[in-house]
């Protein structure tokens, strides 16, 4: 859920499409993106959730209406390939808790402008505007904590080849690094993928991890929200940036397996999905609520269907924290380097008529849940168009550029108070988030445009307001 342009290390290169924030005349995956449930002719992947572990006497009975590909016994899940018009009655089985098709899932960009640990790196305007940093000559981090000790694992796209260009190598856990495949109407099982995490292509799921830990551009370190957490590549969407929610909910299941077996006793794991689509799917939902009762956080992207479109899932799931997207009311001022230099000085997230919520960011209906809003407009971070060495830095916009900023206030919180459940991190952040009035705001839509008005919003669509690591740590008991 992202817009891009294409940001040399002095210069602007070129305008691509690989952020959240779209380019103009261009269309967003996440927010056309459509499931198998709209097919009413030949086969789709329906994901049935059971009401207690399968029997053998079970499968046979599902059998009769399609052919069994894979199985989740820790979530009582069957994958079934059958008929669309059998959905109906696969979900009447009397063993049978829920069935949905499986959902497809989009993580694309809106805009793209090509564009050891950062702790003490330069300030950019949106960690400015959460207020983990202060843009001054000597930058300085206005919290005490860093991410340390805390695991935040970032299912998307997986990291490009040259991640060790703009990472620490300390700070990516590549021996939990994990990819899956499959999904839909695939045969068989939801496979492993061995190394496949760090082949990317897209290099949305690169982008994400930055925003956390903070990256290297040329020579220079730039700050992230949480740059001493330990960064979970676990690649769910294939190298056009989309895929399955069958294949996340396997994504989900690893990161919840290794916090319950294999990392360390009580250690904190965040959870980030910038993707979605527009249904929820069972399979995915049980592997949510698995998670959670584990103790994983889960934090996701509202979705780029705005500004009257509804929100995408996972993350209008109420018990996701899920993000809209904010933006700073002077971009663009004083040209492609306003991102970190000294314009942002005047970011205070404590007058919230300097934001405003980006035109893509989702609407609330129904029974979605919005939690709150951080900085998804015209965020910088690595990303790349080819496969080369050569790296390259895009400004991209979308509600998946807003989710990591609020993963990594999670991960500050976490350290603080490693006890922390779901529930009692989402009433923090809604509780202590800075409310974004809408005051008729007039911002830049790109480099040397003219000043516009962005559509309206209201609770809607910004939620309880701009998330802030110091109002959110100052909450954590």
């Amino acid at each position: 859920m992202t817009r891009p342009l294409v940001l040399g290390i002095a210069a602007v290169l070129a305008i691509g499409a690989c952020s959240d924030q779209a380019p103009t005349g261009s269309s967003n995956p996440f927010e056309v993106a459509s499931t198998s449930g709209s097919v009413t002719s030949g086969f789709i992947g329906i994901n049935v959730i059971l009401k207690a572990p399968a029997t053998a006497a079970d499968r046979i009975e599902l059998a009769t209406y399609g052919h069994l590909m894979d199985e989740i016994p820790e979530l009582n899940a069957i994958r079934v390939k059958a008929k669309a018009d059998q959905l109906v009655a696969i979900q009447a089985l009397p063993f049978v808790e829920a069935a949905s098709p499986d959902a497809e899932r989009n993580a694309r960009p809106v805009d793209a402008v090509s564009a050891t640990n950062f702790a003490n790196g330069l300030s950019t305007w949106d960690q400015d505007a959460i207020n983990v940093t202060q843009r001054l000559a000597t930058p300085i981090r206005q919290v005490a904590f860093d991410g340390s000790g805390v695991y935040v694992a970032i299912l998307d796209t997986g990291l490009l080849p040259t991640w060790r260009q703009y990472f620490p190598q300390q700070r990516i856990a590549e021996q939990y690094a994990a990819a899956f495949g499959g999904g839909g109407q695939d045969q068989g099982n939801v496979p492993e993928l061995p190394n496949k995490w760090e082949d990317d292509v897209d290099s949305h799921g690169t982008h994400v991890t930055s925003t956390v830990l903070g990256y290297q551009l040329g020579v220079t370190l730039i700050n992230g929200t949480a740059p001493l957490a330990t960064i979970i590549p676990v690649k769910v969407l294939n190298q056009n940036g989309s895929g399955w929610s069958s294949t996340i909910a396997r994504g989900i299941r690893y990161v919840t397996h290794l916090k319950t077996d294999v990392l360390p006793a009580n250690s904190p794991v965040v959870i980030n999905m910038s993707l979605g689509g527009p249904s929820l799917d069972v399979l995915e939902q049980a592997a949510i609520d698995d998670a959670i009762e584990a103790g994983v956080i889960v934090v996701a992207s509202a979705g780029n269907s705005g500004p009257t479109g509804a929100m995408g899932f996972p993350g209008a799931y109420p018990p996701v924290i899920s993000v809209a997207s904010a933006g700073y009311v002077r971009e663009w001022e004083g040209g492609t380097a306003w991102w970190n230099n000294a314009v942002s000085n005047t970011l205070d997230p404590t007058v919230p008529a300097q934001y405003y919520i980006s035109d893509f960011s989702a609407l609330r209906t129904g029974t979605q849940d919005l939690d709150v809003a951080a900085p998804g407009s015209w965020v910088v971070g690595p990303f790349q168009l080819n496969q080369s060495n050569r790296v390259s830095f895009f400004f991209l916009g979308g509600t998946s550029m807003a989710s990591p900023h609020v993963a990594g206030i999670v991960a500050l919180m976490l350290q603080k108070n490693p006890t922390l459940g779901a529930a009692t991190v989402e009433t923090i952040l809604q509780n202590s988030a800075i409310q974004i009035p809408d005051v008729n705001q007039q911002v830049r839509p790109g480099p040397g445009a003219p000043l516009a008005t962005p559509p309206s919003w209201d609770a809607n669509r910004s939620g309880s307001g701009l998330a802030t690591a110091d109002a959110a740590l100052a909450a954590t008991p």
